[in-house]
């Protein structure tokens, strides 16, 4: 992936307005799977972020595999406090 291209595209997201325009472009740059993909990795981080349910139990609730799981489980350990707890706070609310 060429580091351009992605901080173009993170600058062009960052100045949509309204979720309906934000769903427009990825519609444009994103395939069917890659957006199921991305919803599943929402998905499997929030319920890890809850810790209600056990890997197992997310897995079967989302029909992903264990493995999904495990990459963002290892995903998570890695992300700065910062951003750990604007995700705790906005995630909460979803």
């Amino acid at each position: 992936m060429e580091e351009d291209g992605w901080k173009g595209l993170m600058l062009l997201v960052t100045q949509i307005d309204s979720p309906k325009e934000l769903s427009a472009l990825f519609d444009l740059f994103l395939t069917i799977e890659e957006k199921e993909t991305l919803a599943s990795r929402f998905l499997i981080v929030r319920a890890l972020f809850e810790g209600k349910l056990t890997q197992r139990e997310i897995a079967e609730k989302y029909k992903v595999s264990i493995s999904q799981i495990t990459r963002g489980s290892n995903a998570m350990k890695i992300i700065e406090g910062k951003l750990k707890r604007f995700l705790e706070s906005k995630l909460e609310k979803l």
